[in-house]
């Protein structure tokens, strides 16, 4: 299949070999970004050869989502991949990019972590997996090769206890038979670090933020070890070189969360002088221009001489067929996180970010497994149910404002929402109604509930359902915006969308009625129809929404039937709306619970976990 494309690149020598290396969950934690705590001396110096971005973005603050726009060069919301470790299948046309440049004559390797959150496309790559080399490629055949290093993935903090119990249930081997090298001595100073003021500085924050930046050193050393081997090959004058994150992170409020250091990354590009054609920029030099991973894929086939696709979403920034205009604002989004339920959308200009929270009456904090093993995370909790914390510190395990808005030059912890703040109301309506277009622009398909996606999937990809003619982003937007506002004024508009015919925008009705909590006491009679909804997901937000109401017993009752729903995302959305529930009144369901954690699905059996700790506690039992 690729033997006249290779006959070809040995012909083209001239074109430059292309090198990522990528770390894992690790916003600007760079010397090079000015960083006073870290110890970054290779990623440093590579900076000083190449061209630092200062405003690089990954499109979501976890890893899938994002390695998903990686892959595809497409947002995950217009595609359908945006929920973290869905796998929905993307359109025919979407080709792993690695693709054209294999069939262009390029040999292309990937070590190791694909985790693209679709259906895999091994046809992308000559060799993928933990021995994945450009080394292996013919002699003068021109190579594009990741390599990804996860010594600083959110797991590197967990302690080892944690670890060997995380192994464990992998392998599925004897917790006993499990054992790891000793934790090692700290080597950054936690006294010494800089806590953020949106979080509080316990001794377990501080430990976790001094062992990350450990991590990051480690991480930086095997930069470092990268570069040698390609110098010591006598390939570094024909290669050029991108570092950067997959997603920003990892301590509190950061990985999984629509704000800078969740999404922030760094990238550093250096370019050998004989391809210094392909940018104006000089060595060491930085560039303030915005970028996200949408544009990587079109950069990289420009730098290899290959027109980019027109159904590609991002543009090229470097290379032959690099635009001109530069982009004014990047687009972000969160969508399901792991077990945690949440729809937000976001986007940043050159000074300020815009978040809209379509699920407002969902806490930042909700209680996610995986993010709960760090030890700073539970410490977190534990100062807030002591009543230890700041306003600023609080907000995490608090409902969201239905809109944010970051001055993020001057405020880039992001803990000044000026969003309703006088002198602000210009920027506000420019950036709401950016983001707004955007979505139905590309048919965003993340307002469709899990369930239903679920549904569709069998038979489709969600991208070419969203252009059949059976979905309405404008109407569903519509709605979505009303449910999500906060806003009692709402709550006529939203009885009468809950008797429609699209069981999205009816989806959407009740979720605005949940949110306004007592605020709907005079949709009761409207919540008790929506429980006997066709769509049983529709009627389990009816259910949380009567429950805070007082009804709980028809609630419940539709609840403990939900869990046992053979749609994975059907139980997990009844699951999390349990957790209003009272340890007493979970114990009813304890049994389904159980039969739960049981399942080979994921987030499902997580989610059970959870209320069977909380009854657990109560009963004084062991979980």
């Amino acid at each position: 299949m690729f033997i006249s494309a290779f006959a070809t690149a040995q012909q083209q020598d001239d074109r430059p070999n292309i090198l990522w290396i990528v770390s894992e969950d690790n916003t600007t934690y760079i010397g090079a970004y000015g960083d006073v705590y870290a110890t970054t001396p290779n990623i440093d110096a590579l900076a000083k050869q190449g061209i630092l971005f200062e405003n690089a973005y990954c499109t979501a603050p976890v890893c899938a989502p994002s390695r998903s726009t990686l892959i595809t060069g497409m947002y995950p919301p217009a595609v359908g991949t945006e929920n973290m470790r869905s796998e929905y299948p993307v359109p025919a046309f979407v080709k792993f990019f690695p693709r054209y440049l294999r069939e262009a004559g390029y040999y292309t390797s990937n070590n190791a972590k694909k985790d693209y959150n679709t259906v895999d496309q091994t046809e992308a790559w000559d060799e993928s997996g933990n021995k994945a080399t450009y080394k292996n490629r013919r002699p003068g055949q021109p190579f594009f090769a990741v390599f990804n290093i996860n010594t600083t993935h959110e797991s590197s903090i967990f302690g080892n206890e944690v670890r060997r119990q995380m192994t464990a249930e992998f392998t599925k081997k004897p917790l006993d038979s499990i054992q790891l090298p000793p934790e090692k001595p700290l080597i950054h100073d936690p006294e010494k670090i800089h806590i953020p003021p949106y979080l509080p500085a316990t001794r377990e924050m501080k430990h976790d933020w001094a062992l990350y930046y450990d991590k990051i050193q480690q991480m930086d050393s095997e930069v470092g070890t990268l570069l040698k081997e390609l110098d010591e090959a006598g390939l570094a004058d024909n290669t050029i070189v991108f570092y950067y994150g997959d997603n920003g992170g990892v301590l509190g409020r950061s990985k999984r969360f629509i704000f800078e250091s969740g999404l922030h990354i760094p990238l550093v590009v250096r370019i050998p002088e004989k391809f210094r054609k392909y940018t104006n920029l000089p060595a060491g030099s930085r560039t303030k221009q915005l970028v996200d991973f949408t544009d990587f894929a079109p950069t990289v086939l420009s730098l290899a001489g290959i027109q980019p696709p027109a159904y590609l979403q991002g543009k090229a920034f470097l290379g032959k067929y690099a635009v001109t205009k530069q982009r004014d604002i990047v687009f972000n989004f969160r969508g399901r996180m792991d077990e945690g339920i949440d729809l937000v959308r976001s986007v940043r200009d050159r000074q300020y970010r815009y978040v809209k929270n379509f699920m407002p009456h969902r806490k930042y904090g909700q209680h996610i497994e995986f993010l709960w093993l760090a030890s700073n995370i539970r410490s977190w909790e534990k100062a807030y149910k002591e009543g230890t914390l700041n306003e600023v510190q609080s907000r995490f395990f608090n409902p969201k404002p239905a809109e944010e808005l970051y001055d993020v030059i001057a405020d880039p912890d992001n803990i000044h929402n000026l969003a309703g703040k006088p002198g602000y109301e210009k920027i506000l309506d420019t950036l709401r109604k950016e983001t707004f277009r955007l979505l139905v622009e590309i048919k965003d398909v993340g307002f469709i509930p899990e369930p239903e996606a679920e549904r569709i999937t069998v038979t489709t990809t969600l991208y070419d359902y969203a252009r059949s003619g059976n979905y309405d982003i404008s109407k569903v937007l519509e709605t979505a915006i009303a449910a999500s506002s906060n806003d009692k004024k709402q709550l006529s508009y939203l009885i009468k969308k809950s008797a429609v015919k699209d069981p999205v925008i009816r989806y959407w009705a009740a979720t605005g009625l949940l949110a306004l909590g007592k605020d709907a006491q005079a949709a009761k009679p409207v919540l008790q129809k929506l429980l006997k909804d066709e769509k049983r997901y529709i009627g389990t937000v009816a259910a949380e929404a009567l429950y805070h109401l007082g009804d709980k017993q028809d609630a419940l009752q539709h609840l403990y039937k939900a869990v046992k729903d053979s749609s994975v995302m059907s139980r997990l959305q009844a699951l999390i709306a349990l957790q209003a529930a009272t340890p007493e009144e979970l114990v009813s369901v304890e049994g389904e619970l159980e039969q739960i954690t049981k399942n080979k699905t994921e987030y499902d059996k997580k989610a059970a976990r959870y209320l069977l700790k909380r009854i657990a506690a109560f009963s004084g039992k062991s979980k």
